[in-house]
């Protein structure tokens, strides 16, 4: 018997459903229960007609906002076309998006997959395989930093320096050590004759958004030529222009071995990119990798279309305006309150504002209308669409002032 249409369910019946037949993992989401239905924007909307100002942009995917007219046109023209195909065969949209990444990046060659998490998981294979194809038997050994972020599955889960996520999946991948963030010292210690890649965001978004400093992310492309090591960026969460470059890494100044993609690039779409050097990608021979939907036609003409709104329409320069009065609004924010806000950090529209206590601060947007996320109990994490406005910014600010004003009075 079908179900009812969506638009005619209660956020209450919808809420019941999932509890009775949805994994559990997500718990009751951030807090409360809320059903989005449609996305115009940068609001959502549930089947009551309450909206949303979402500053969280599902969790930095929707860089275009809900529903952009130029995305939802190619997926829908491309679902008339042709929906998947397999590897076995070419289909434009891999080619044509591939060749685009590539145009506006330092790599030559670009491996399509579904998430962050694969992609990682393609950029960490990729890197042992290019370690054994040299015959150093010996270099298997992952260096990341503690606190970061890489995935979820075993592989990436065993990457990821954060203790509380791998705990009930051990063993877990041998030969991983964690670098404490921006500690120079360490990184020489750590790196070496074992170690065949460094894997590291350049703003670890997981953990309260905390840049990694241009000096060490230079540091590290220099140890890792130096003694051997693949240096991949994770640029699942800061790429596709979050801080005001196509790339995190380029304020930086310098190019990674392999860098890896999701997120943002599909603008909701599910895909992942792993890009690299033609020499670095020919370690990847015919057989050793593969996905049976990476590089979709649908989710690669998404975005092919994103990719090329960011351009057309300077979004990238409005990211750098928009993170400048982002900025100085919080800055003014945190002076009338240095006791509840610690610290802001971050680059571009990927904000972290740390607070005493974050856990009631982040339930009172939501109660107010804005979603945004609450990591671990301690930081605001602000990851709006690039589309937002600066009356939309000051939206969220009032709001976000009016709580501070009622829990400190």
């Amino acid at each position: 018997m079908p179900g009812p249409e969506l638009a005619d369910i209660s956020t209450e019946e919808l809420d019941g459903l999932a509890e009775r037949y949805l994994a559990p993992n997500y718990g009751k989401r951030i807090g409360l229960p809320i059903a989005l239905i449609r996305g115009s924007g940068c609001w959502g909307y549930t089947p009551e007609g309450d909206k949303y100002l979402d500053f969280l942009g599902g969790i930095a995917v929707c860089v275009l906002g809900h529903c952009h007219p130029a995305v939802t046109r190619a997926i829908a023209d491309q679902a008339e076309r042709l929906l998947h195909a397999s590897n076995l065969f070419l289909t434009e949209p891999q080619v044509r998006l591939a060749q685009m990444l590539v145009e506006h990046s330092f790599a030559e060659q670009a491996f399509f997959c579904n998430s962050g998490a694969e992609a990682n998981e393609a950029a960490l294979k990729l890197a042992k395989k290019i370690a054994q194809d040299r015959g150093e038997t010996q270099r298997y050994e992952v260096v990341s930093l503690q606190d970061s972020f890489h995935g979820r599955t075993i592989a990436t889960l065993s990457a990821t320096g954060q203790t509380k996520l791998q705990e009930g999946f051990k063993p877990l991948l041998p030969g991983v050590n964690y670098l404490p963030i921006n500690d120079v010292q360490a990184a020489h210690e750590l790196i070496g004759e074992r170690t065949c890649a460094v894997i590291v965001e350049p703003i670890q978004g997981e953990s309260g958004v905390r840049p990694v400093g241009e000096e060490y992310l230079r540091m590290l492309r220099e140890l890792c030529t130096e003694r051997g090591a693949a240096l991949i960026l994770d640029e699942i969460q800061s790429g596709m222009g979050r801080t005001g470059k196509l790339f995190a890494f380029e304020h930086a100044g310098i190019e990674p071995d392999i860098v890896t993609l999701a997120k943002g690039l599909g603008n909701g779409m599910p895909i992942g990119a792993m890009l690299a050097k033609r020499e670095t990608m020919s370690h990847l021979s015919p057989g050793s990798h593969g996905s049976t939907f990476g590089g979709n036609p649908v989710a690669c003409a998404a975005a092919l279309a994103t990719l090329e709104t960011l351009f057309e329409e300077n979004l990238m320069e409005r990211v750098q305006e928009l993170s400048e009065h982002l900025f100085r609004q919080l800055k003014e924010l945190r002076k009338a309150f240095p006791k509840r806000i610690r610290e802001i950090r971050g680059l571009g529209l990927m904000v972290g504002v740390e607070l005493d206590e974050a856990a009631s601060v982040h339930r009172a947007l939501l109660e107010r209308g804005i979603l945004t996320n609450c990591v671990r109990g301690k930081t605001i994490r602000l990851l709006p669409p690039f589309i937002i406005t600066r009356a939309e910014i000051d939206l969220f600010i009032g709001e976000l002032r009016a709580i501070l004003a009622e829990e400190e009075s």
